[in-house]
């Protein structure tokens, strides 16, 4: 797609860089993030209005309480209840008249409760908003898988994690401007009272009023917005869909037996845990351990929130290349730890910063964590996955915030004598010991993660963080160089592979030089299905074709070469499936690459050289005889040459553009000048000494 009109229609994803910039710049996603933001910050408002109208609602110390925890249960309810049932239908049912129609209803029962509490009684309205609250939250619980469904099918895989970075500040940071306008909404009301006897009588009216509306823009922003529908809802006619029950069995089965997921799950849970005790004993611990008052209660409570911030914010771009899939489980350790830290220090300032690195190590496990939902788990499985993950999520906050004060009060504050004749002891906190143990929980947990969710083995943990310090790209697990040539029809690839080859061989490395489809047996008889043009082949089994083609290419040539430490040059490889395949047969980018890393076990060329031509040169150089990719329309190659220029821009360290009008001698040196700084130097022969 153009710059001009960086939007694809549905079915397939943007392509335009990385990052929470380049995903903003993607039309479908923004109008999709508007709605967000809305919802967000309705609920933040909803939240302060219903607790508030709570209090006043009743009029003891102790009502007030009850109301108030009263209103939180009816919160968290919900999802005990229906969290994953939520998510499964966010697999069954179209996504945006899903958020349409929880936007609505959510419109509706807040635009209800001012109006019922204007004609009930205090006792009604109290129960009224209990259940207004319990069904508030059971519509948002369908709202939000289908929501974090529907994400990585608008934006490329590239852009998902600054998508989902931008999500979470959305989620998290509507909080503040929701109490400020509050107050303001309530200072505004208390002025109207004065005129208006509604508004004296139902301070918080306005509030609720305002509330709704947010909701009834965020229906209509998604109204007119293009989702794709769940890949589980386009069965062919007569394809009976399976029962909800079925669909939340295959769910939690898949999420049992597929260790990704599994650690993913255990690990969320265990970060959320740790910034939720925090949350839970944060007042017992300013007051009993650090001997302060409400600020310091405070100070903790506004550095786990900022740590969170920062995590998220910051997390993914300090991160850098190095594998989401390795960095998930150590940031939970680093959760851990930093708890662990907390609980033993009885000074504010260090367990201030401990508050702060426990939130943020949390926002970075909660952010990887998300993207690779969103990355590696298939649609027809997505919203299922993110119904159960948010469910346990908002179970494990309410067990950890609604036990921790309990089991801190049981082991309450005692003094331990040491033995010997002098008059030492230990005094033992509960609170610390909770915290203490926490910790230790969150470092377990952290290290099951890894071990379930690694990628990397063989290549420790301290070598990969090292490298990242030291910014130089990640070591190959195999002693060769991997080079691909990529381009267009006619764009020069065999000959200057050729003079390539040449070289190298010169200089005294071992060369092999293959190509895609074709370089095995098994790939020769796909090649020539690909390639026949009577061959009727759909964009998706062409798909197939190219990935089994190349799953076998790199067990049975590119591997083995490798692996003896030979110098792979290859014809084509993964980017001619995302060009020609993603842009240019218009298929899902994200699906392809997906597709085509799960055949190759993720790897990757060391270096792209990208021969760049117009379309219209290219063709012309094809022959007379075009096969059945050559035979495409020119607007088809034209997609294909913008969807290799977009994955060079993408990663401009791996790739050498060059544009294929240059003289070959030009090209050749370019080429040569590049790859000798990629290809180290063949190591002497060993000459062998005579008896």
């Amino acid at each position: 797609m153009s710059d001009a009109d960086p939007t694809p229609p549905a079915g397939q994803v943007a392509r335009s860089g990385r990052g929470p910039r380049a995903a903003l710049r993607n039309t479908r996603f923004r109008k999709l993030y508007t709605a967000l933001v809305l919802s967000s910050f309705g609920d933040w408002l909803g939240f302060l209005a219903t607790t508030a109208l709570a209090t006043q609602l009743v009029d003891t110390f102790a009502s007030k309480a009850y109301a108030t925890g009263g209103v939180l249960v009816f919160r968290l309810l919900p999802a005990v209840l229906f969290g994953p049932l939520a998510g499964a239908y966010a697999d069954r049912w179209d996504r945006r008249r899903t958020m349409v129609l929880c936007d609505v209803l959510r419109f509706g029962l807040f635009l209800s409760i001012p109006l019922v509490g204007s004609v009930a009684t205090r006792n009604s309205s109290l129960l009224y908003l209990l259940a207004a609250s319990f069904l508030i939250e059971t519509v948002s619980l369908f709202w939000i898988p289908a929501k974090e469904a529907s994400v990585p099918n608008i934006v490329s895989r590239e852009q998902l994690e600054g998508a989902n970075q931008l999500t979470l500040i959305a989620t998290y940071g509507s909080a503040p401007v929701a109490a400020g306008v509050f107050a303001l909404l309530s200072l505004l009301s208390r002025a109207l009272g004065s005129g208006f006897d509604y508004f004296r009588t139902g301070p918080v009216d306005l509030a609720l009023y305002v509330n709704a509306a947010t909701f009834l823009f965020a229906a209509l922003t998604v109204y007119r917005l293009d989702l794709p529908s769940p890949k589980s809802a386009d069965r062919p006619p007569g394809q009976a869909a399976p029962s909800v029950f079925a669909s939340l069995r295959e769910g939690f089965a898949f999420m049992g037996g597929t260790p990704l997921a599994r650690g993913l799950l255990v690990g969320m849970l265990g970060a959320l845990a740790a910034g939720g005790a925090i949350i839970a004993l944060g007042r017992l611990f300013a007051e009993s351990v650090l001997a302060g008052g409400n600020a310091a209660y405070g100070l903790l409570f506004g550095s786990i929130f900022l740590g969170i911030a920062a995590g998220v914010a910051l997390g993914p771009k300090a991160l850098g290349d190095l594998s989401r899939r390795r960095v998930f489980g150590p940031s939970i350790v680093g959760a851990g730890a930093s708890l662990i830290v907390m609980s033993l220090v009885p000074n504010l300032f260090l367990a201030t910063v401990a508050t702060f690195l426990v939130g943020a190590f949390a926002g970075v496990a909660y952010v990887v964590g998300i993207t690779l939902l969103g990355l590696e788990i298939e649609d027809e499985l997505r919203g299922r996955m993110f119904g159960l993950v948010q469910s346990l999520m908002r179970i494990d906050l309410l067990l950890v915030t609604a036990t921790t004060p309990f089991v801190a009060g049981f082991i309450g504050t005692r003094s331990i004598d040491l033995p010997g004749d002098g008059p030492a002891a230990i005094s033992v906190n509960g609170v610390s010991v909770v915290l203490f143990v926490g910790g230790l929980l969150g470092i377990v947990v952290g290290i099951v993660s890894f071990r379930q969710m690694d990628d990397r083995p063989g290549i420790t943990l301290r070598s990969d963080l090292m490298r990242r310090l030291r910014r130089t790209p990640p070591a190959p697990t195999y002693a060769g160089t991997f080079i691909a040539f990529e381009g267009g029809e006619g764009a020069g690839k065999s000959t200057q592979l050729g003079l390539l080859e040449t070289w190298l061989v010169e200089r005294g490395h071992e060369v092999v030089v293959t190509r895609e489809p074709g370089a095995t047996a098994t790939g020769a008889r796909i090649r020539a299905l690909l390639l026949d043009p009577a061959a009727q082949v759909g964009p998706r089994a062409e798909a197939l074709l190219y990935a089994a083609d190349r799953a076998q290419h790199v067990a049975e040539v590119v591997r083995p070469a490798l692996d003896r430490g030979a110098v792979v040059v290859t014809d084509r490889y993964l980017d001619s499936s995302l060009a020609y395949q993603g842009a240019g047969r218009e298929l899902a980018v994200d699906e392809v690459a997906r597709l085509s890393r799960w055949a190759t076990e993720g790897l990757r060329p060391d270096l792209v050289v990208l021969l760049d031509i117009d379309p219209v040169i290219g063709l012309g150089r094809a022959g007379s005889e075009p096969d059945r990719i050559e035979a495409e329309s020119l607007a088809f190659h034209a997609r294909v040459r913008e969807g290799f220029v977009e994955l060079a821009e993408s990663d401009p360290d791996r790739y050498l553009v060059l544009s294929a009008d240059r003289p070959v001698d030009a090209v050749r040196d370019a080429i040569r000048g590049r790859v000798a700084v990629a290809v180290p130097e063949p190591a002497p022969a060993t000459e062998v000494a005579p008896a």
